[in-house]
């Protein structure tokens, strides 16, 4: 099969980031002709005249929607795009120059109709940005389910940095509802319909992560929220090591009270784990400050996620109504 890439970008009010975007997809390095497909999801702040302004240099195309969240504005993207893979990404990230010829390499190397790629922090970044993308891909925190190297079972794509054949975007139907976790819906739709997904380790980007501590905390109770609902529509996929946040943040306040009561022993034990985390974080970034900001950021990650995951279990397993009842904030109306 000949390879046509577009490139799927939803955006909701971040003009500049698109701007960023479409400036590091100018200095790729592949030869491929790809087009990018920009979907203004209903925005107050207009990203067209920054698009405009990159119609010279790339093959882009512009569609302004009304808001209906990003699941469906990728979907529409694909619906309007000219080529046979799609790779989606989202508009706070920059792509390093090898990105495409990552991407292409191992698409001709072993073909696979779903892929997703890591995410990595680029010198430029805050603190605290750097601090929460090791949270966010460490095999330590998450298992490395967000694209690390070490990453268990089948891996899962994020919606961040993903790429989808036609053929399997036609067949699965496309991003739902869901938000957060439309990603990993989709791909347990791609798996049931019959085809595989892989990790391209290589083809990673710049995750910007514009938020701060408390929209990092209200973001992974969505994900904790989100599983056990996933959990539910897609009963194979279900795993013990979801259950670790809720876990880890029960046993802290334990062994925390029994600190109060004069045994150490637990908490010893916490403080080895919180030891080697902050050992990991400075051999990654190489930042003392990040490796600090690293420990608290994991602890805000697990009390978030694990109180939401906690709540969702418990509402679905005794209550007869459906999760769109439940958890109205998590899903978008249909159009």
């Amino acid at each position: 099969m000949e390879l046509k890439i577009s490139i799927i970008v939803p955006v909701y009010n971040r003009p500049e980031e698109i701007r960023e975007l479409l400036e590091s997809l100018c200095l790729q390095t592949s030869n491929q002709n790809f087009e990018v497909v920009i979907v203004e999801d209903g925005s107050s702040e207009s990203s067209e005249g920054i698009v405009n302004q990159f119609q010279e240099k790339l093959q882009v195309s512009y569609y302004f929607k009304s808001n209906s969240g990003p699941g469906d504005s990728r979907n529409f993207g694909m619906q309007k795009a000219k080529g046979n893979y799609f790779i989606i990404l989202d508009s706070d990230c920059i792509l390093p120059k090898q990105y495409l010829s990552e991407v292409e390499k191992e698409l001709r190397n072993d073909f696979v109709h779903c892929f997703g790629g890591p995410d990595a922090a680029d010198e430029s970044f805050t603190t605290v940005q750097k601090a929460i993308n090791y949270v966010m891909t460490s095999f330590f925190t998450t298992g490395g389910i967000r694209g690390g190297k070490k990453s268990v079972g089948k891996f899962q794509p994020r919606s961040f940095n993903m790429g989808i054949s036609k053929e399997a975007f036609e067949k699965a139907g496309g991003f739902g509802r869901i938000h957060p976790g439309e990603d990993p819906d989709l791909t347990f739709r791609i798996w049931k319909a019959g085809y595989g997904s892989r990790l391209f380790p290589k083809a990673f980007v710049y995750h910007k992560r514009r938020i701060d501590w408390n929209k990092f905390y209200i973001q992974v109770n969505k994900f904790g929220r989100v599983r056990p609902i996933l959990n539910k529509w897609h009963p194979g996929t279900a795993k013990i090591t979801y259950w670790f946040p809720t876990v880890f943040i029960i046993g802290l306040c334990s062994a925390l009270v029994l600190l109060l009561i004069g045994s150490v022993i637990p908490m010893l034990l916490y403080s080895a784990y919180f030891f080697m985390l902050f050992v990991d974080a400075l051999a990654n970034t190489k930042n003392i400050k990040v490796a600090f900001l690293a420990i608290f950021a994991a602890l805000i990650q697990f009390t978030g996620y694990g109180i939401g995951f906690l709540k969702s279990t418990m509402l679905l397993n005794f209550s007869s109504k459906e999760p769109e009842e439940l958890f109205p904030k998590l899903f978008f109306k249909k159009r």
